[in-house]
């Protein structure tokens, strides 16, 4: 919880000369344009036309703290209801719109930074020493933790449940931290009203899913405002989940991780995102709701493209000497026999081939390949590389296809 609002969270502010205030008062028209300007461009909430009342109050917000700021270094003992109350309103307008308080406590921080960034430039030219900058930092953080907590009550105020939102995205983010102490996680699960269940399935979602709401259920743990939108679901992933999953984000193309307790969960959420990935270009079949579950294998052979490549590099580097036609043939034939290890009869048939050109490949590989086709270990590593370079392959040749359907 942001620090309690007294006057002692002002009093580093005592100790600063009073004579920054007139140092600082020239700077601030251009820096509330400095901030508003990096606001509107980090955060996309903020970055609309400059009207309307969200981007009005963001910057009567910004200007009154700026100035409030710099009062406060001129005068530490002045009176500040009337900018207190500024602060109240930014929390009820947030609250009013529905949002969380994200956004704001996100704005508050930029706001910070800049504003540090320009005592930096400005502090050296005006010959400060290193004490008074530390001061001067000290005196800055501590009056945006002030801002935030009075955001906080405003926000409080107008939404009494949004203590309770508060506590829920808090065991979010913890339970994505599977180091963390358990007693924590149960405080914190206890406070947001959801007791942890044994098992837990995340579902991931596309980068700027649009999303309905008001449909989720109570039960259900949810960021989908973020980067990388993501839900929590108690127990396992049911058909009728399923169905309000999809009220709830219908453009769908959502990837459901294999159900893990607490501390497996950031595992499950990290394959749901990769399996998404894979979904998206094509190699993994798109489908409303797809379950990790189903496609372990893929995961595994495409996890690490990199290492796939040291593998091929390491034991198929003699086939890059044929031709890249013929160099396919031979990984495809290499491929089914250490599939089915059939006789060159049973090859042929799967391959649509003659078996006496089975029985050519399979000379030509044992040639350049020599031991390594009878080393278990070997043929397992040749067989990882072949699997999946089949399926980048295969994704290759849909989003061709796909190209020339939109091409015609």
């Amino acid at each position: 919880m942001t620090r309690t609002l007294t006057q002692e969270a002002v009093r580093p502010q005592l100790k600063l000369p009073r004579r920054l205030a007139a140092m600082m008062r020239p700077e601030l028209p251009s820096l509330s344009r400095e901030i508003i300007q990096e606001v509107r461009r980090s955060i996309p909430e903020y970055g609309r036309p400059m009207e309307g009342p969200y981007v009005e109050t963001l910057r009567i917000g910004v200007e009154r703290a700026l100035t409030d700021f710099v009062e406060q270094v001129a005068n530490p003992r002045a009176p500040r209801e009337r900018y207190r109350e500024t602060y109240r309103r930014l929390g009820r307008f947030e609250a009013q719109e529905g949002r969380t308080l994200d956004t704001l406590q996100a704005a508050f921080r930029i706001g910070a930074q800049v504003a540090w960034r320009r005592i930096m430039k400005v502090g050296p030219r005006r010959h400060l020493s290193s004490d008074v900058m530390a001061q001067l930092a000290d005196a800055l953080f501590t009056y945006i933790d002030e801002l935030a907590a009075l955001a906080l009550q405003g926000y409080l105020e107008e939404r009494p449940d949004g203590e309770i939102k508060g506590h829920r995205r808090r065991l979010l983010e913890l339970l994505l931290r599977p180091r963390g102490p358990r007693s924590v996680l149960d405080e914190v699960a206890a406070r947001a009203r959801w007791p942890i269940p044994d098992e837990m399935t995340v579902v991931a979602a596309p980068p700027g899913s649009p999303y309905v709401r008001g449909v989720l259920e109570d039960d259900v743990l949810a960021d989908l405002n973020a980067p990388e939108p993501f839900l929590v679901v108690p127990g396992r992933l049911t058909p009728e989940r399923r169905r309000t999953l999809l009220r709830v984000l219908p453009e769908g193309q959502l990837v459901a991780g294999p159900r893990a307790a607490a501390a497996g969960l950031a595992d499950s959420l990290r394959w749901a995102r990769h399996a998404l990935r894979l979904v998206e270009t094509g190699i993994l079949p798109g489908a409303p709701v797809t379950d990790c579950d189903e496609h372990l294998i893929t995961l595994l052979l495409l996890s690490d493209q990199a290492l796939v490549d040291r593998l091929a590099h390491r034991h198929l580097s003699e086939l890059s000497e044929f031709p890249s036609r013929q160099r396919g043939r031979l990984m495809d034939t290499l491929r089914a026999w250490l599939v089915s290890r059939g006789t060159a009869a049973e090859i042929a048939e799967e391959l649509n081939i003659h078996p006496q050109t089975v029985r050519y490949r399979m000379r030509q590989l044992e040639a350049v390949l020599g031991d390594r086709l009878n080393d278990p270990e070997a043929r397992f590593a040749i067989e990882v590389v072949l699997r999946a370079t089949s399926l980048r392959q295969q994704s290759a040749e849909d989003a061709g296809d796909t190209r020339k359907r939109l091409t015609r």
